[in-house]
Order: structure tokens, then sequence, then C-alpha cells
């Protein structure tokens, strides 16, 4: 009975690595997005939003689907390819992880998609909470 404790709490803390990876490469996208500063949405309510957001889209079914966690490799890796030192070989190597360039365009979509959608949902609250408390 230990050893599937001690074998289900590597598997959370391994699932959990790969969505914190994720979320911190959001967090760098979204520290560097003017629209979010001129909002006044905080980079951290952003990231929270499209992590969940674009996951939805995302093959795998839960946080410990092997297909899930390396979903969340890929994408944080896809939103990295601009700092790679080598991203003519990172790109190829995104689509051979994705599994072709299409599937490659559909996550970036996703991840763009998420992103408008939260910003979008984010500014109308707070223009709401704004008029609310004039």
């Amino acid at each position: 009975m230990k050893k599937l404790s001690v074998i289900l709490a590597v598997l959370v803390l391994a699932g959990c690595a790969e969505k914190e990876e994720y979320q911190n490469a959001v967090l760098k996208q979204m520290e560097q997005d003017k629209d979010i500063k001129d909002y006044g949405i905080t980079p951290e309510t952003m990231v929270k939003c499209v992590v969940e957001e674009s996951s939805n889209d995302m093959p795998g079914f839960f946080l410990l689907d092997p297909e899930r966690r390396e979903a969340y490799k890929n994408y944080a890796k896809m939103l990295d390819l601009t700092n790679s030192k080598d991203p003519k070989k990172t790109l190829e190597d995104l689509r051979g992880s994705f599994g072709d360039p299409k599937s490659l365009a559909d996550a970036h979509a996703n991840y763009v998609e998420s992103v408008v959608e939260c910003m979008s949902g984010l500014v109308t609250n707070t223009e709401e909470g704004l008029k609310k408390s004039q």
C-alpha cells in the first residue's frame, strides 16, 4: 500500500511539473504583454485563465494523462521558441513533437485563442467592476 502511495505521489508531482513549466512559459509571455498592463490585469490572473482555457483543447483528459503531460511540455517549448539559440532547429523539433506542422499550428491557435478569450473576459469584468464602483 505504501508503494502505491509513493508511486501515485511521484506521478502527481511529475504531472504538476509539466503544468508548472507551461505556466511559467505563459507567465513570461504575459509579463511582456503591454495590453495586460494597460488594462490593469495582473500577469498571474492571465496565466491562470490562459492555462485553464488552453488546457480544455489539449490532448489528454487529466493532469496525469501522459498525453496531457506531453502537451504541457510541448506548449511550454512552443512559447519559448523565440528564446531558443537555434529557433529553426527548435521549430523542427516542435513539428516532430506535435506530430506535424498542422498540429503545431493548431496548438499555437489554441494558445492565441485562449489569450484573446481571457483578455476579453477579464477586460469586460474589470470594466463592469469599475461601473459598479462609480
